[in-house]
């Protein structure tokens, strides 16, 4: 229960169905501004919300203090990322080792029978195994971000708001009397409390915000930066370069300190290779190293869209149908079976440069 409205309404219809419910929140770290922190989660305000439903709900409630284990999983994670030129998403780490890692541990050693969260995305038996789908609202749909999964957590982990939109959650938190029923949604990243992730990571690796040089496509120096964390693949604003033409951040260097700049055309990417692959699609023979078309996102905000995978043990090798831009390394890659709400998700894999420290 991380006190938003989702999480608040999953318990609660878990509960009213006679279902023996008892209600956790992951303390995640100290924030110091709670009335400057609007819409964030799992700490200050947000517990105490949680603690104010479970009693609404007629449940036990226990908040369990993972600030050592997120400190250490997430952020520090976070901010090395963004030292070595990498764009990092924080929220799928969280789900893989905190929410979906020890928290899912813990709770089978405490005999519980599920662990129920208020994600949107379903969780479905097919052809004898559980799979993981798209949600049917699309516009709540969170699978991009819990691609991780394990298939032997989907035997165990249940998803109650999968079906639902919304507005559907809403209303069964109004009817419900819930204190979270017109709480606002948690956004960007919950624990940079000011909105400068840059400060965040200064004050963890003072030392790795260097000056280097921006250079463009053919390898001239045309200026200076101050220091790659604060840039990102596709990246057009607060450059600190101008020669009366759009530019963009085309490419990060973590070991030469280069940030490369150039036109949007530059940014064209036609394949991309995949690290920590994550297959959840059907077991179908020896299905590896032979081309299959498929729908990828490479961004939570892009719509998926048609590419072919070519799968070989924990890797990928994914070809777009049409180029892609601002591909960014760090980023997630998610595989579907189709574009359409409620798909299937095949899996998914972490965008690395190759070899050659191209992306394609």
């Amino acid at each position: 229960m991380s006190g938003g409205v989702d999480s608040s309404v999953a318990a609660a219809v878990c509960a009213k169905q006679g279902y023996d419910v008892v209600g956790v929140t992951l303390q995640l770290y100290t924030n110091d501004n709670p009335s400057q922190k609007k819409g964030a989660c799992c700490a200050g305000q947000d517990i105490y919300d949680a603690k104010k439903v479970a009693e609404k709900v007629g449940i036990k409630h226990y908040v369990l203090d993972y600030e050592e284990q997120f400190r250490s999983e997430v952020i520090n994670e976070f901010a090395d990322s963004y030292a070595n030129g990498l764009t990092p998403i924080p929220c799928i780490r969280c789900n893989e080792k905190i929410k979906f890692g020890d928290l899912y541990e813990t709770a089978m050693q405490l005999g519980a029978s599920s662990l129920i969260t208020g994600h949107y995305v379903s969780n479905k038996s097919i052809n004898g195994e559980r799979g993981l789908f798209r949600a049917r609202d699309m516009n709540k749909d969170q699978s991009y971000f819990m691609f991780t999964l394990k298939k032997k957590q989907l035997e165990y982990i249940k998803f109650p708001l999968g079906d639902l939109t919304k507005t559907d959650t809403r209303k069964i938190a109004k009817e419900l009397g819930l204190a979270t029923s017109d709480k606002p949604e948690s956004q960007d990243i919950c624990f940079v409390q000011n909105g400068s992730y840059v400060n965040l990571i200064n004050t963890l690796k003072p030392k790795s915000n260097v000056r280097g040089n921006l250079i463009d496509t053919t390898g001239n120096i045309v200026g200076e930066h101050a220091g790659i964390m604060n840039f990102t693949i596709g990246q057009r604003r607060g450059i600190g370069y101008v020669n009366g033409e759009p530019n963009y951040v085309i490419d990060i260097d973590h070991e030469r300190n280069n940030v490369t700049i150039g036109p949007k055309e530059a940014l064209a990417i036609n394949q991309i290779f995949l690290k920590n692959l994550n297959w959840l699609g059907p077991r179908i023979g020896d299905d590896c190293n032979k081309e299959m078309p498929v729908y990828v996102k490479i961004r939570s905000t892009s719509e998926a869209v048609p590419a072919t995978i070519i799968r070989n043990e924990d890797h990928a090798k994914v070809k777009f149908r049409h180029p892609e831009y601002g591909v960014a390394p760090g980023q997630a890659c998610v595989i579907y079976e189709s574009q359409k709400s409620m798909a299937r998700v095949l899996g998914g894999g972490w965008i690395i440069k190759d070899k050659t420290q191209n992306l394609n």
